[in-house]
């Protein structure tokens, strides 16, 4: 839709000039072809253009207030809420109104207008006052019912398309999401079989590297498949930081005093997820002499 600014982009400047540009093309438009209808003149055709063009440009503003009120306010309150009858209801009455408007403009300022522009070629209607009154609903409606539809039918079109769009765009995100959640559901898999790969073949090879390789396999399957809780049981939190002080242990080649306490009961008792290994990890980061006290574990290095 980014590729058609001027039809789809909803800043201020494509649509104020889309907007005059499509009432500037009605408006030469309605005028060049009501040039051709002589009702009152029996002259030339571009003798009765510029009348005819400055009659569309009276009625203009007209059109422009039943397009307006067609486009934003029946159709998105009532006929997109599948209100039909309210929806007829309104059409006819703005029918009425422009009616009314129109036909006020037809006696009033149009017949100043054609007096004025085309002088002694012009010959007035009937002064019959009912006939008078007919004539300027029909010279009040005209183009108003055509230029109506066509503004509400272009705005409706417009509103599907782009609805069509959102929903195809919807259903790309909705794709994707389920092939980065199969992504996620696979690299797990993946990244497991592999360190059971490597803890197979290091059983026999280098036992100290199985043990770490088994440590980190349970560490990771702790984060991933049980830390996305909001809380998680203090057993298994405690048994995580274990295998995590195991490693480290093991990385300093047991050259560290390290001594642990944990609680011994500690059922029913629930924690955010790795709420306690950050501070674990500045014991070792700090290495020596460094000691953690906290209600549930006592580490010192």
């Amino acid at each position: 839709m980014m590729q058609h600014p001027f039809i789809f982009s909803d800043e201020p400047r494509y649509r104020i000039a889309r907007h005059l540009t499509f009432w500037f093309s009605w408006w030469l438009f309605h005028g060049f072809l009501y040039a051709f209808v002589a009702i009152y003149s029996a002259t030339a055709y571009f003798v009765r253009l510029p009348t005819s063009l400055a009659e569309s440009f009276i009625f203009l503003w007209a059109h422009i207030f039943l397009s307006y009120s067609l486009m934003y306010f029946v159709v998105p309150r009532y006929l997109l809420k599948q209100k039909y009858i309210t929806t007829a209801i309104w059409v006819v009455v703005l029918f009425l109104i422009i009616a009314a408007i129109s036909s006020t403009l037809a006696v009033t300022v149009v017949e100043s207008v054609r007096n004025w522009i085309m002088g002694e070629n012009y010959v007035g209607p009937p002064r019959t006052k009912s006939l008078n009154i007919f004539l300027s609903l029909l010279a009040g409606l005209r183009g108003a019912i055509t230029i109506g539809g066509l503004a509400t039918a272009i705005k409706l079109m417009k509103y599907w398309y782009m609805k069509e769009q959102r929903n195809l765009q919807l259903q790309r995100e909705n794709v994707a999401a389920q092939m980065q959640l199969l992504k996620a559901q696979i690299h797990p898999h993946f990244l497991f079989n592999t360190l059971n790969n490597i803890f197979s073949y290091t059983q026999n090879t280098s036992p100290v590297a199985s043990k770490l390789v088994m440590g980190l396999s349970d560490m990771l399957r702790y984060i991933l498949y049980e830390c996305n809780q909001p809380l998680v049981p203090l057993s298994k939190e405690l048994k995580m930081l274990e295998d995590y002080i195991t490693l480290e242990s093991i990385r300093y080649d047991n050259k560290l005093e390290v001594n642990i306490e944990l609680p011994e009961t500690v059922d029913r008792i629930y924690i955010a997820p790795l709420l306690l290994l950050p501070f674990v990890e500045n014991c070792f980061k700090h290495g020596t002499n460094y000691m953690l006290e906290h209600p549930w574990i006592s580490l010192s290095i």
